[in-house]
């Protein structure tokens, strides 16, 4: 795997944010402020009705990585995530859009025997848009 690094990794499926998919985080979070909750003042704002918790469509990641085409490099026995770097939330994904993630190794560093680190940046994409929803770099730890 780490003679992939600088390369692209794969894609996702894409996958649509439904206004049921956003109430049901809001409410999971806590998070009812009205951009993402309420349709009819959402109209009023420049988003023009309302849209996805950024933290939402950082949460989809797990969800578009095991439905894209990602290699599964044999022997692991499982990943954890650590964290992450550099997260930004450049355009709203607004209710009924659909989004895809794109991932690309940036670094894969073995820690200690049996165990990596991986970096990646992913970029999550809004079908039809030209900026993304998000770019970020995301840290996990690989047990094989």
């Amino acid at each position: 795997m780490s003679t992939k690094v600088g390369q692209s990794l794969g894609s996702s499926e894409w996958v649509e944010i439904t206004q049921e998919r956003i109430n049901q985080f809001a409410d999971a979070t806590g998070d009812h402020q009205f951009i993402h909750v309420n349709e009819e003042m959402a109209k009023m704002t420049p988003f023009g009705g309302t849209i996805a918790h950024g933290f939402l469509t950082l949460s989809m990641i797990p969800y578009l990585s095991q439905n894209s085409d990602l290699p599964r490099p044999e022997g692991v026995r499982m990943g954890l995530n650590y964290g992450g770097n550099k997260t930004r939330f450049i355009n709203p994904v607004r209710a009924g859009k659909r989004i895809r993630g794109h991932w690309k190794l940036l670094e894969m560093t073995e820690k200690r025997p049996g165990q990596w680190q991986q970096t990646v940046e992913i970029t999550i994409e809004i079908e039809g848009e030209d900026k993304p929803a998000l770019v970020c770099e995301w840290i996990t730890q690989l047990f094989v």
